[in-house]
């Protein structure tokens, strides 16, 4: 009896201890958290990951230190470099926006942010498939269709300077009327849906917010590619360039509006009498 009655506690001691353990730990993970938050804030990204990465090892469950670990290593990305060095810092941020997802699917943040990191590392499909995913949840988010057309006329710009290249060509930006009918076969096939895509995207931004002047800078710049595909048609070339030109001209016009409001905005909308 003596010894049962040890059992329950010595139990309760170590269940003690062990809680007692784990609440400092918690606020040791908490501190190092706050101390990455403020390196973090004063773009000392390597100093902040370190930190993230003790709260981390402190707390395994700490939630929003990983969220800040993946997102302090996709500061350190840098566009369009292929080092394995960079790529590799890529994907530490891919791997822990994906443990977040993991979690929430629907983890907007989280979303973006892997679209975002794809754009820099040059994973165009992938990049396209996250902000379509942005999209499903979040329908009306101007910003992730503007997204997926901007990269659809990225796709679609570096196959015709590549095809053009080929037959002697730089692009004109008028339709290149000079290029070969194989040419211009090879520009329909690489570039037919994606243009068609970036169209029907951009267009969509631009209904969700009216004063979208970069998604009209894109429409402008997407019909242009658009008359690389009419092969002979020299009417339907004139008619896309004539969309852009008016794109083009919207653009303008938006962009002097956005700047009007945000001037009133500062100002605080006060008129003087």
């Amino acid at each position: 009896m003596r010894l049962s009655a040890r059992i329950p506690v010595s139990a309760a001691l170590l269940a003690l201890l062990l809680g007692s353990t784990t609440g400092c730990n918690r606020l040791k993970a908490r501190d190092q958290l706050n101390k990455g938050v403020a390196a973090f804030k004063n773009a000392r990204y390597e100093e902040a990951v370190e930190n993230f990465q003790n709260a981390i090892k402190l707390d395994p469950e700490y939630s929003a230190a990983k969220l800040y670990l993946a997102t302090a290593y996709s500061y350190q990305v840098v566009p369009n470099l292929d080092t394995p060095e960079n790529l590799a810092v890529a994907q530490k941020a891919l791997n822990g926006f994906q443990e977040v997802l993991d979690k929430d699917p629907n983890d907007l943040g989280a979303l973006k942010q892997i679209a975002s990191i794809d754009r820099n590392i040059k994973r165009l499909d992938d990049a396209k498939t996250y902000e379509k995913k942005v999209i499903a949840i979040a329908p009306d988010d101007a910003e992730a269709y503007y997204t997926v057309g901007v990269v659809d006329w990225m796709q679609s710009y570096k196959n015709a300077i590549t095809i053009l290249a080929a037959d002697g060509l730089t692009d004109d930006g008028n339709g290149n009327v000079k290029k070969s009918k194989a040419a211009c076969q090879k520009l329909q096939d690489q570039n037919t849906a994606l243009v068609n895509e970036g169209l029907e995207y951009l267009t969509k931004a631009v209904d969700i917010n009216k004063n979208y002047d970069d998604a009209m800078q894109y429409l402008n710049l997407t019909q242009r590619r658009k008359a690389d595909l009419e092969c002979g048609n020299d009417a339907a070339r004139k008619a896309d360039l004539a969309a852009a030109d008016d794109w083009s001209q919207k653009a303008m016009g938006a962009r002097k509006q956005n700047e009007l409001d945000k001037e009133k905005k500062v100002g605080g909308g006060v008129t003087m009498q």
